[in-house]
């Protein structure tokens, strides 16, 4: 086969690629202007840095980073497993276990900087300016996402951004980020849950 058939042949090949591709992102559904959550209750996770306030006991007081592994340590508390808790329960099993040593010890944890667990961060990949997970915050959009991130890049196809939403077993919808960004139209601008994934892909042209 010459040269010029093997280009010609790849040329439609990808053309089809293309228009396999560009079929396709037409066939999610619109992300859904409103959702149905209850209120978000904050869960530690991994890197958050907790504020342990023992009232009355500043000795035992401290400022830890919540270890890979998800637990932490504190004076006279060893290894207390913190991830995946809210501060107030594990304020109080902090309680419990000073209590064998301080007499009615009262306890407050204090999320500083804060992660999140994995399972509730929301992923961003593709086209976005800094790719990676943000922690989930109350009545979040898909706006807030795209802020913390930086926007979109030069090579973003941005309404052809895909939302896949892990509460709902990953189902997908398509999200119009170019609108919303480049065009300032807000009712392109969509809640986000906890777990979910935004994809950019990339503009063919």
């Amino acid at each position: 086969m010459s040269a010029k058939r093997v280009v010609m042949l790849c040329s439609v090949l990808l053309s089809a690629v293309f228009l396999s591709a560009c079929g396709s992102m037409g066939n999610y559904p619109q992300a859904p202007q409103a959702t149905v959550s209850a209120e978000a209750r904050y869960r530690i996770g991994p890197l958050d840095t907790l504020n342990i306030v023992v009232w009355r006991n500043p000795e035992l007081s401290s400022i830890v980073t919540v270890r890979p592994d998800g637990r932490i340590s504190t004076p006279l508390v060893e290894d207390l497993v913190a991830a995946g808790r809210s501060p107030v329960d594990l304020a109080r099993e902090v309680e419990g276990v000073l209590g064998k040593y301080v007499r009615d010890p009262v306890v407050t944890v204090v999320v500083n900087t804060f992660q999140g667990i994995y399972s509730e961060q929301i992923r961003i990949v593709g086209e976005a300016a800094r790719p990676q997970s943000v922690a989930y915050r109350q009545n979040m959009t898909v706006l807030d996402v795209m802020i913390q991130v930086g926007g979109l890049t030069d090579y973003a196809d941005g309404n052809g951004a895909v939302l896949v939403r892990g509460s709902e077993n990953g189902k997908q919808y398509s999200v119009r980020l170019k609108d919303l960004l480049k065009r300032g139209d807000i009712s392109a601008n969509v809640p986000v849950l906890p777990g979910d994934i935004v994809i950019v892909p990339q503009s063919w042209f």
